[in-house]
């Protein structure tokens, strides 16, 4: 007796090493040990040494400590579009970076050094913060590795290197040569903690509540005759203020001149006064104090009370009454005490009436002697002491609290002060610098296109630029002074030595040689003739440093385009490195140093709090690869919309997990079915693929299409939703669903077969390109694994993603009507299904036979077209059409509504091999189960 056929052992089912299971967190390890050891960053650069160049420049990161997540996303995002360019066909290298001087990496070693910091030698403790911040580049190098970035690693730049230091002093000798540095003594942002002068980029503003106080400054002359029936009185100028600990310092009360201002007569729990201020204000002000009994005098413009003195409430002297343009009508009185050593417009308005910038407060935030009976007072310590005093000599005309906006030290967290110091600055104006970066502007690309709003608002309104800073840590300012008249000497010649002294042996030897090996030979002092000098102590902003790294990194190497095409970083950026590169780069060579700049939003905790390493309550990239691992944290980047602010945690980097594992689900049935598939002696021509087959590789070449317009408008998220609709969608739920009948049971190298599997090669080959610059192991897993001919060299990350070009007509068509075929398919599931509920014999679509009747001559054209693959598409056992209702139950199309659809029971056997209802079954006697295509199939099998 012959045994029974094992007609399943006879099916082609798929076959692959490619596991459902990732396992990327212990796997990825490996693939980074094989990259390094094929050096693939150097093979991708052989490959484009011919290919026209195309760079990001990267942003220097502080060495400041372990990773904060939001670095490392910075990082996968640009090496999305490294990548991506780089799978165009572009030379597009990368040479990572990073910030290795400043205060962040000076204030850890001070920590770590505690009591001893301060009695430290400058050059010991620039060798100290040398080796911190080396310790952590390394450390941080081999994290952006580990999460699958390439790069020029072991030709990284650091701020710290000779050639970069150089570099930076290059650029500062172009701008003394152009006039654009000056010393002098005026007021910036001061930490009292820190000890240094701050940018407008090292600021973080928090709400504060302080007090709010109106005082009463006397005037030394009676009132005029313009005051009406109050001539004569003696009155006062009340102003507002929020920082009582700058009255020591104040030097004169501007008005507007084109303001009214009258006299106010009232009582008050001090007695009866007279006090001028707004006209405007004076129901609001009076309001404030809760007088409500008031008499109101005169109307008088600001311009006429100008020159008027007063006098101090608690010094001994006078002062004038100026006029100012910012004076506004919103707060206040209308008279603003001006302290020109503690505010910007307030020093400006000084220097006009020749006003020196008085700062009675040291470096440590004490008021000196010249504050008289509040000196050795801390200057918020101040402010309550300093308010008592003023409602004990009677000249306090109300005081409260108020919240307000008030800046904080980015590094410490503690607020900082305003306060006039010597110091070295940028002219913005000087040569129209601020009006052609406004021009330049409007020439660059934003992503996203606020980015230039933003942009612009603040280079309008920027002042100078406070380029020094009173720290160790750092590149040294190359000015000197005389040691006999204090004469201070910047020439570019003199940078300009410095700066080939640097390039040789690097900065610290500001520190430590001889002045007469620093300076040019015959250097002397252009005001008495000395030849003896003293260096300056004060070392570059960090972002001076960060900002000329288009010179150091991009204009001096000759394989770098300049300007580059790309910045990208986070939006705080707008104000900091964005805007000092621009500044630098124009001053110094005349053209910005970028095409383009895009920006990412910040990283926020769970409460929508910005994650900060100094606040702790950040995710480092330690956690975030060893919870999540570096394959799906690319995922997450790429499926956040970065240009917002992104609420991380490592739940919902972790929720990206299931439109990977589909997306992973998809390319394991392509492998799979693509066992013994030889791409040159198996493959189909375009011609003679079977339609739907031909449909699938042109959604495939719609994809490719997709993806490079949303590649290259940075919309990374729709990338990966695009190639994961493509995948969940066209694919997974019709087309491949509909090929496994075919790939299971066809003959191995039958037309339809092949046909199917040159489609699956096309679409896994299209989908493996367009993911690889998001999910680089598991694109690089797919290439080793997809048939052909491959060496351990080659990699996904060498080839190229062409363009598929403009869609021809032939193509639109094609697709064109199968998405109709597919409306019609929709129509008619319903109708099976609803022979489903109705026949308890029906278990699913393969035992049913469909009828249509399409009353329209398209469609019914269409369908008479493709009648031989409509059972296929359909999945079910056979489709009749007909030109006319047969009686039955009949129901009408939804989304072909003049299409009839009658599904009934097929009465055809089921063959046993591939389970479809066939009216073929048993013409094959030697195999009387089997459907006349598995016969054969089953007798090639066998052959």
């Amino acid at each position: 007796m012959t045994e029974p056929v094992n007609y399943k052992k006879t099916l082609r089912l798929p076959k692959t090493s490619f596991k459902m299971k990732a396992n990327w967190i212990q796997r990825a390890p490996e693939f980074a040990k094989r990259w390094e050891k094929s050096d693939i960053y150097a093979a991708i650069m052989k490959a484009r040494k011919d290919s026209p160049a195309w760079l990001l420049h990267d942003g220097p990161p502080y060495a400041t400590g372990d990773l904060h997540v939001g670095t490392l996303m910075n990082k996968v995002l640009k090496d999305f579009v490294v990548k991506y360019r780089t799978m165009r066909g572009f030379r597009s290298p990368y040479r990572p970076g990073w910030d290795c001087h400043g205060l962040p990496i000076e204030h850890k070693v001070a920590v770590e050094l505690g009591e001893k910091f301060r009695q430290t030698p400058t050059d010991h403790l620039r060798k100290k913060c040398r080796d911190y911040a080396l310790k952590f580049f390394k450390r941080n190098r081999e994290e952006f590795k580990a999460v699958g970035v390439f790069g020029e690693w072991d030709n990284p730049y650091l701020t710290l290197n000779h050639d970069y230091e150089a570099g930076v002093i290059g650029v500062f000798a172009d701008m003394v040569e152009a006039g654009y540095v000056y010393r002098a003594l005026r007021p910036v942002h001061w930490c009292t903690s820190c000890q240094t002068a701050l940018a407008e980029a090292e600021l973080e503003y928090e709400d504060v509540s302080g007090p709010s106080i109106y005082v009463r400054f006397p005037l030394v002359e009676p009132l005029g005759e313009a005051f009406g029936e109050l001539a004569g009185e003696h009155a006062d100028m009340i102003i507002w203020t929020t920082t009582p600990w700058t009255l020591p310092a104040n030097l004169a009360i501007a008005l507007h001149a084109r303001h009214m201002y009258s006299a106010v007569k009232y009582s008050d729990g001090d007695g009866e006064h007279v006090s001028v201020m707004a006209h405007d204000l004076v129901e609001k002000v009076m309001a404030v104090a809760g007088v409500e009994t008031y008499q109101v005098a005169g109307c008088v413009k600001g311009a006429d009370l100008e020159g008027l003195q007063y006098r101090h409430v608690f010094l001994d002297r006078t002062s004038p009454i100026v006029l100012a343009d910012y004076v506004s009508l919103d707060d206040g009185t209308g008279c603003v005490h001006t302290a020109p050593g503690h505010g910007l417009e307030d020093f400006q308005t000084g220097r006009s009436y020749g006003l020196e910038p008085l700062s009675p407060v040291s470096n440590e935030g004490t008021l000196d002697e010249r504050a008289g009976e509040f000196a050795g007072m801390n200057v918020f310590d101040a402010d309550p002491v300093i308010t008592q005093r003023l409602v004990e000599l009677g000249v306090m005309f109300h005081h409260g609290e108020s919240t307000h906006r008030y800046p904080h030290c980015w590094r410490c967290h503690k607020p900082v002060i305003y306060r006039a110091t010597e110091q070295w600055f940028v002219k913005v104006d000087h040569n129209d610098l601020r009006q052609k970066m406004l021009e330049e502007t409007e020439r660059v690309q934003w992503v996203p296109k606020w980015g230039r709003t933003r942009f612009r608002a603040m280079v309008t309104d920027r002042p100078d630029w406070c380029i020094s800073r009173q720290r160790s840590w750092g590149v040294p300012i190359p000015a000197v002074y005389c040691q006999k008249c204090n004469e201070v000497l910047l020439t570019a010649d003199i940078v300009r030595h410095v700066q080939s002294v640097f390039a040789k042996e690097g900065a610290d030897v500001w520190f430590t040689k001889p002045m007469a090996e620093l300076l040019p030979e015959g250097t002397a002092c252009p005001k008495c003739g000395s030849l003896e000098f003293h260096r300056e102590n004060d070392i570059f902003d960090v972002w001076f440093e960060s900002g000329t790294s288009h010179r150091s990194v991009v204009k001096n190497d000759p394989r770098f385009p300049f300007p580059c095409q790309l910045y990208l970083e986070g939006s705080d950026q707008h104000r900091g490195w964005f805007q000092v590169s621009m500044i630098t780069a124009m001053a110094a060579n005349g053209t910005p140093p970028y095409d383009a700049v895009l920006t990412h939003g910040f990283i926020v905790d769970d409460t929508g709090q910005k994650m900060s390493k100094s606040k702790g309550n950040f995710i480092s990239a330690t956690d975030a690869l060893k919870q999540v691992g570096p394959e799906l944290f690319r995922a997450w980047v790429a499926t956040t919309d970065y240009q917002d602010d992104i609420k991380c945690s490592v739940e919902l980097m972790n929720g990206v997990g299931e439109p990977y594992m589909k997306l992973r689900n998809t390319i394991r049935f392509l492998l799979g079915n693509l066992a013994g598939f030889e791409p040159t002696t198996h493959a189909v021509a375009g011609p003679d693929m079977l339609e739907l087959d031909r449909w699938a590789v042109a959604k495939a070449r719609q994809l490719t299409r997709d993806v490079i317009k949303a590649y290259e408008t940075y919309a990374f998220n729709r990338v990966f939703t695009l190639c994961h609709q493509f995948t969940t969608g066209p694919m997974s739920s019709f087309y491949l669903n509909v090929l496994k009948d075919r790939m299971y049971c066809d003959p191995a190298d039958g037309l339809r077969r092949r046909s199917g599997q040159t489609a699956m090669y096309e679409i896994l080959v299209t989908l493996t390109k367009l993911l690889a610059p998001i999910l680089v192991h598991t694109c690089e897993e797919v290439w080793r694994l997809m048939p052909g001919e491959r060496d351990e060299t080659d990699s996904v990350h060498v080839a190229v993603i062409d363009d598929p070009g403009e869609q021809s007509d032939d193509e639109a068509a094609l697709l064109h009507a199968w998405d109709r075929l597919l409306a019609v398919r929709d129509d008619v599931l319903r109708g099976i299904e609803a022979l489903r509920s109705a026949d308890e014999k029906v278990s699913d679509s393969m035992q049913a036979v469909v009828t249509l009747h399409a009353e329209d001559e398209t469609l019914a054209s269409l369908l008479a077209g493709h009648a031989d693959v409509l059972a296929d598409i359909f999945v079910c056992s056979e489709v009749k059409l007909s030109d006319r209702k047969a009686p039955g139950e009949w129901t009408v199309g939804t989304d072909e509504p003049k299409l009839s659809i009658q599904a009934v029971a097929s009465s055809h056997p089921k063959c046993a091999r591939c389970w479809n209802l066939r009216a073929s079954v048993g013409e094959n006697a030697a195999h009387p189960q089997l459907c006349a295509r598995c016969a054969e199939a089953v007798g090639e099998v066998k052959e």
